[in-house]
């Protein structure tokens, strides 16, 4: 198993909820945490039919085979009904670490969470595989167009698979598994080019009624499905920040994808060798920068707190961090390899809009050297993962 970093996290809220809660996207090694995490519990998956109909028909039979050690219920947003047991059960036993939840739809998983099992659960999101979590395995890309390419999946990692190979089937079966259980998609061809779409707007404030128009739906078509492909774990809206600095804020997100190697695939990238030059370089390095933060924090069970900031006269700062004591960090992001002095110019700009509240800017690049400069904190793309909580 590859080690990862939310293994700390899952080990201290077992210490002091009775049930926890383990989501994030399909494939992302879930099960696999889950399972090493607490090898001592039984392990049972409500994608097996059986279980799935046992469960639904006689849950107190279904909880009472785990009475000595508690479980691991995989997939457990395909039994909602189950939550209400799950209620008095652990509120009877008072163990914790009880019961161990796994899910890849935030709404099934979510919603019987906040309806039956509220303050009873502690919650750890496990995305794609972070950089720090990869560049110590022997199979780690040597380049930032090979990182960019292939992205965080953990099977890409472990298993002798090309990323094209890999993804063609992952995007199949999401689309047939999880877009036929949240919506009914009379074409299934469109909503995959849905998918390509927001993956060409990867980096971009979202337009939805553009997005809408390109893809030959309505507008609240697109928004219903963009919401599946967050609730999904595959793309992100980062929102801007709003606080006025005296100035007119631009109020409109922005799209990410949380795995940057199935954007790329989505954009018919086949090889790694294409990013060096393709026009997308700058949007999925953004990407993928956006991305290893938000899995920092989740890793260590802790909210983003991640905007960009953006105004009407075109100033731009990448990433916003709230950090603590109220400091904003603002990060400028450049997928070029050699350091160009107008960088810092935009963060100069924040700076001055945010005052005391702004912290030592930095540019995180796709060179490998780190060092200060001008006033900002210049890092390499291979050590952005190290700041990332900072």
């Amino acid at each position: 198993m590859i080690p990862r970093d939310a293994t700390a996290t899952l080990r201290r809220l077992a210490q002091g909820f009775p049930l926890v809660a383990l989501t994030g996207p399909r494939q992302s090694g879930k099960t696999t945490l889950a399972r090493a995490v607490f090898g001592d519990k039984p392990y049972v998956s409500l994608e097996d039919p059986d279980e799935r109909a046992f469960a639904d028909a006689d849950p107190r039979g279904f909880l009472r085979r785990f009475e000595d050690r508690g479980v691991v219920i995989d997939e457990a947003q395909r039994c909602p009904a189950l939550f209400s047991y799950l209620q008095g059960w652990v509120d009877q036993r008072r163990i914790m670490g009880d019961v161990v939840l796994t899910g890849s739809q935030q709404f099934g998983l979510m919603t019987g969470i906040s309806q039956s099992l509220a303050g009873r659960v502690g919650m750890v999101n496990l995305l794609p595989l972070a950089w720090a979590e990869v560049r110590s395995l022997d199979s780690a890309p040597a380049t930032l167009e090979q990182a960019l390419w292939r992205g965080g999946y953990p099977a890409l990692y472990d298993r002798p698979v090309a990323p094209p190979d890999w993804f063609a089937a992952y995007v199949a079966t999401y689309v047939e598994r999880d877009v036929r259980q949240l919506i009914a998609v009379r074409d299934l061809s469109v909503f995959q080019r849905f998918v390509s779409m927001c993956a060409a707007r990867c980096g971009q404030l979202l337009n939805l009624s553009s997005l809408a128009t390109d893809c030959g739906i309505t507008q609240p078509t697109a928004r219903e499905w963009l919401s599946v492909l967050a609730a999904s774990y595959i793309v992100v809206q980062l929102p801007p920040y709003h606080r006025n600095f005296g100035k007119r804020l631009v109020k409109t997100p922005k799209l990410y994808f949380l795995d940057v190697g199935l954007a790329a695939w989505l954009l018919g990238i086949r090889d790694a060798q294409a990013l060096a030059t393709h026009a997308m370089r700058g949007a999925l390095f953004e990407s993928w920068a956006a991305s290893e933060y938000i899995k920092s924090r989740c890793n260590a069970g802790l909210s983003p707190a991640l905007h960009f900031w953006r105004d009407h006269a075109g100033h731009e700062v990448d990433l916003v961090i709230e950090a603590e004591g109220g400091r904003l960090d603002a990060v400028e992001l450049k997928s070029g390899s050699t350091y160009a002095a107008d960088w810092a110019d935009a963060l100069k700009k924040w700076q001055g809009f945010a005052g005391d509240s702004a912290g030592q800017p930095m540019v995180v690049y796709g060179g490998d050297a780190s060092y200060e400069r001008q006033g900002v904190s210049v890092r390499g793309w291979r050590n952005w993962p190290d700041v990332t909580t900072r």
